[in-house]
């Protein structure tokens, strides 16, 4: 076993969720060195072609990633390891906190067609494809920005990709409405915990509507001017939003999840050109943070 591989503690906890090997043709036999490699780039953002000759061919290891980006299956993976951690009482509902983080673009990540992809041996457009490829330019030059929902424990609950230069407030509901986790016992899957924090860049009348429409308590605090505005229209401006120093202290743990996701080479700068390929970067990396204890 190599640095950063699957360790066996790992491979029993994610072999049950992958698809099933040994079909005809031999596609998808030797699930584990095929994913060690995938991690090992990710962790490493080397080009493709440089993988070590101990994970195989470097076509199979790749088009093996870009296959379960475009279908779906890493997003399935990601739901079911989290589901197995909610069911073992490692998943903390008591407060998801979001923020988000901007990703430095590569040269090699410009460049894509602009014709739209399809799904391999299939006539539809991968998930999570975007006409933009989440490429956006800035002062800095192109950038990708990654919306983050993080729980307790460092770990990711579900993200968004968007160009860098996009705001953070708009993608707060689109980013909460990702969280969907199963249960393995019956019943629907969980998609509201118990508290939202965020920073200022949340706080807007349209956010906080939201929260309350769905009974999910927040600490947001309120800018200046949003507060100044609110106190000149009177009693029309609305009661003083609620705010808790001590709960909005645990908001760095999403910022600490944030750092631990960059930790992969892959994820901190962006070497994809496709935003499907580049999500399923950031689902890997977020798969292995599920994985550890």
């Amino acid at each position: 076993m190599g640095r950063g591989d699957l360790t066996n503690a790992e491979w029993v906890r994610l072999e049950p969720h992958l698809p099933a090997s040994g079909r005809r043709g031999g596609r998808w036999s030797d699930h584990r060195r095929v994913i060690n490699g995938i991690l090992f780039r990710v962790r490493t953002g080397i080009p493709w072609r440089d993988l070590p000759e101990r994970f195989g061919s470097w076509k199979t290891v790749y088009e093996r990633h870009r296959r379960w980006s475009a279908d779906g299956t890493w997003d399935r993976i990601l739901r079911a390891v989290q589901a197995d951690a909610d069911l073992a009482g490692r998943f903390d509902w008591s407060m998801v906190s979001v923020d988000s983080t901007s990703c430095r673009a590569h040269q090699h990540a410009a460049g894509a067609r602009k014709k739209k992809p399809r799904v391999p041996k299939k006539r539809t457009t991968p998930r999570h494809h975007r006409p933009d490829e989440g490429l956006g330019r800035s002062r800095g030059g192109l950038t990708c920005k990654i919306h983050l929902a993080g729980g307790g424990g460092c770990r990711p609950m579900a993200f968004l990709l968007t160009p860098g230069q996009w705001g953070d407030a708009p993608q707060m509901i689109e980013v909460l409405e990702r969280i969907r986790v199963p249960r393995p016992q019956g019943g629907h899957p969980r998609t509201r915990p118990d508290r939202v924090g965020g920073d200022k860049a949340y706080s807007s009348r349209r956010n906080r509507r939201y929260l309350r429409r769905r009974q999910i308590k927040h600490t947001i605090p309120e800018p200046k001017d949003q507060r100044a505005n609110r106190k000149r229209r009177g009693s029309k401006g609305g009661r003083p939003t609620g705010f808790d120093s001590e709960i909005y202290k645990r908001r760095n743990e999403v910022e600490r999840t944030i750092n631990r996701l960059k930790n992969s080479r892959a994820v901190a700068t962006r070497y994809d050109k496709r935003a499907y390929v580049f999500h399923g970067t950031v689902t890997v990396a977020a798969i292995r943070l599920w994985l550890r204890p």
